[in-house]
């Protein structure tokens, strides 16, 4: 993007970083993961989490268009603050209607209709600032004018999904993630900026650091009413234990090659990267995070609750496919992640997965805290193989300041 003079819109550099006003509008992000959270505890069904997914998928593209405009122009000047605080307000009001996206709840305004309004003004409101930011780049404008059909599509179908219920409901509301997803990709991406490598993929790993956050709240507030115990203390530990292995498997050596990989390419080269690698892969990510997190607080509710379960009372099928589930779809993101990166796929990533999936039978017929140890175990063998097979590599990658360390770390997958 040219860089413009306006003193009300200042053009982001290459060398941003995530400014604390974009680090405000993430914990507003944040109530929504734990609305979507929620929304899945409290329907424990396999209609409830698809009812989830479909909605963390609507609330991460509003959370990706703030993202990118962060990378175009600077969050925490003139119409940048103006125009974070702004979406600050409606993210909110768009997670409030979480608990009624399928079903209105009685009295006050319809929730449905609320969500899908709120979700337009939000978009228009996104795609407002960009334009102002592309003032002096007609590339960009022409971009946002190819991309406007698929929100007026993905809108309508709110709407439309707004009146139906059941299985039409949940079909119309995967039609309008297709026109927003898919009308992303067929709208191209010669006309879109990234500014700031750097800067993008620090957001992104942020939000991953407080998906976990948000993971490490929600296993604690199943228990928050309950007297602490021996059982609360070791399944809290473990789970602890889980969540520092999903930090490790990112950031350790991941999140740092990558970045260097998307600082090194330029153009529309770039811009494609950002969109898949970013904007894409990282959602299966954040729900993986939220599935297990989910999981994890109901195992805390099995081992403190003793007046409703016992010690040695398996997890429920569906918390405990959630958890499983939620781990296999982080690391198979990963794999995909690796792969859009450097055209290579991560084995023992792949084999971790697997493993995964294949043990959710046997987990069912064990006690809930045991369940939530073997699933941790198989992470804690990941990175501990991964750690020493690639020891000499690893120290490479943490310690190389140039594109070189992705390419080392793709020997490496």
């Amino acid at each position: 993007m040219a860089t413009t003079k306006h003193p009300r819109i200042q053009a982001v550099t290459e060398d941003a970083r995530v400014t604390p006003i974009e680090l405000f509008f993430d914990l507003v992000f944040v109530f929504s993961l734990t609305q979507v959270t929620a929304l899945m505890s409290h329907n424990l069904t396999g209609r409830g989490i698809v009812q989830g997914m479909l909605v963390l998928c609507l609330l991460w593209w509003c959370w990706v268009g703030f993202a990118w405009i962060g990378n175009v122009l600077r969050a925490d000047e003139g119409v940048g603050r103006v125009a974070m605080f702004g979406s600050m307000g409606a993210m909110f009001v768009l997670a409030l209607c979480v608990p009624e996206a399928f079903v209105d709840l009685p009295g006050g305004l319809f929730g449905p209709v609320v969500l899908a309004i709120t979700y337009l003004l939000l978009r228009l409101f996104h795609l407002g600032i960009f334009w102002l930011a592309g003032a002096r780049d007609p590339g960009l404008r022409r971009q946002l004018l190819r991309f406007f059909p698929s929100l007026l599509v993905s809108t309508a179908l709110l709407l439309v999904a707004s009146q139906l219920e059941g299985t039409a409901q949940m079909l119309v509301w995967l039609a309008v993630l297709v026109a927003d997803y898919l009308g992303t990709i067929l709208g191209g991406a010669s006309g879109w900026r990234l500014n700031s490598a750097s800067h993008f993929a620090e957001r992104h790993g942020l939000i991953v650091i407080i998906a976990l956050g948000e993971s490490i709240v929600a296993t604690g507030s199943g228990v928050s009413s309950l007297p602490i115990s021996l059982p609360i203390i070791v399944a809290t530990t473990v789970g602890l234990a889980l969540a520092a292995c999903i930090w490790w498997a990112y950031f350790d050596v991941l999140a740092i090659a990558a970045e260097r990989v998307l600082r090194e390419a330029e153009g529309e080269v770039r811009t494609r990267l950002a969109r898949d690698a970013y904007s894409y892969l990282h959602l299966p990510m954040i729900a993986g995070i939220v599935l297990m997190a989910l999981g994890m607080e109901h195992v805390l509710k099995y081992v403190g609750d003793t007046s409703h379960h016992e010690l040695s009372d398996p997890l429920a099928t569906i918390p405990l496919a959630a958890m499983y589930g939620g781990v296999a779809l982080y690391l198979l993101a990963q794999v995909a992640f690796k792969y859009r990166n450097w055209h290579t796929l991560s084995t023992p990533r792949l084999i971790a997965t697997a493993a995964v999936l294949l043990l959710i039978p046997a987990a069912t017929q064990i006690p809930a805290l045991a369940a939530l140890g073997v699933v941790t175990a198989v992470m804690v063998a990941l990175i501990a193989f991964e750690s020493l097979t690639y020891s000499e590599l690893r120290e490479q990658v943490r310690h190389v300041d140039d594109l070189e360390a992705g390419e080392l770390h793709a020997e490496a997958s």
